[in-house]
């Protein structure tokens, strides 16, 4: 009897992990071949302090800003700071700007790894960018990077004379864990009085709920996964989420009750990403509160998928392209 059980081992290991890999490339085919990478072939998750010690060592390297604009970084309190990206030419002041906020999922990430795009938005849009370089979690859980953020807008309203900025043309945006950012800014800014003219949320993560979901409709396989978010979120807020809610304002953007009267939203993000449902709701409730929002889903688009090709592919092209159209229209100097 052991003798004819022993094989059954290896063969049971081995359909399960042919199954795997069959399960993985049905995914990757749902992603366009341009923006395919070999990185969509390994599952990844950040779960635990000792994988998070490993993807801070790969992410938040720093890019080379494009010619032509000057950067130049100042002090914030707390240790944080502010990068300011000035094209050196052709921006009629004063001009509108951008207060920028770096993904990471609140647990990784430097603002010097959006130098190049930071820079060439400052150039293409012929604006401000003002990009912050916050604490982060989970030696900082919130309210740390939220008040770095604040101070960061405090800073550049302050500055908005010597840097030839028009207060009313100030816009709050970011990628990812900026987008949630980047949304509680624009919430808190608006509760204070603090005139905002667009929250440019960039595949935002916004509800902290979606840890408590078990299906996904096939979303949030590839870059950013349900442990990862889990992980991320959990040492952000400084407690697992839960159903009972999150009573701190500004804490989780989606949970805020009343939108209205918050400042215009573009909203992109990939119909792959592990946020499409949240942010669609998102974006839904704002319009339902009488705030316009624009809508932007790219098909085949997972998670952050424009950090690896940027312009190069259609679709994260056609991506980037929507969201300097609505910066522009909203702050440009066209």
């Amino acid at each position: 009897m052991t003798s004819r059980l022993l094989p059954l081992a290896p063969i049971t290991f081995g359909a399960a992990a042919v199954g795997a890999v069959l399960g993985r490339a049905r995914a990757v085919r749902d992603v366009p071949r341009a923006m395919r990478t070999p990185m969509l072939w390994a599952p990844i998750a950040i779960a635990n302090p000792a994988l998070l010690s490993v993807a801070r060592r790969v992410y938040g390297r720093a890019t080379p800003p494009v010619d032509g604009v000057e950067v130049t970084v100042h002090d914030l309190p707390d240790g944080a700071s502010v990068r300011v990206h000035v094209p050196t030419s052709g921006r009629p002041t004063p001009s509108g700007a951008l207060v920028w906020i770096h993904g990471g999922g609140t647990i990784m990430g430097t603002a010097a790894q959006d130098d190049r795009l930071c820079s060439e938005l400052a150039r293409d849009v012929g604006l401000v960018v003002a990009n912050v370089d916050y604490r982060i979690a989970p030696e900082h859980p919130f309210p740390a990077a939220l008040d770095d953020c604040a101070a960061a807008l405090a800073w550049l309203r302050e500055h908005a004379a010597d840097l030839g900025v028009d207060v009313s043309r100030v816009a709050v945006g970011g990628a990812s864990a900026g987008g949630l950012l980047a949304a509680s800014l624009a919430q808190q800014a608006t509760d204070e009085g603090v005139p905002v003219a667009l929250q440019l949320l960039v595949y935002p993560m916004l509800d902290d709920r979606t840890v408590l979901r078990s299906e996904h409709g096939g979303r949030g396989r590839f870059m950013w996964t349900p442990p990862s978010n889990r992980f991320a979120w959990t040492s952000y807020l400084g407690h697992e989420p839960t159903t009972d809610g999150e009573d701190r304002p500004y804490a989780v953007p989606a949970r805020r009750t009343d939108l209205a009267g918050l400042p215009p939203a573009w909203i992109g993000v990939g119909d792959l990403d592990l946020f499409h449902d949240e942010d669609l709701e998102y974006a839904a409730r704002l319009r339902a509160a009488g705030v316009d929002c624009d809508v932007h889903v790219e098909p085949g688009m997972y998670h952050a998928a424009d950090v690896d090709h940027a312009d190069t592919t259609p679709g994260t092209a056609r991506f980037r392209a929507a969201a300097r159209a609505a910066l522009r229209r909203a702050v440009g100097s066209d």
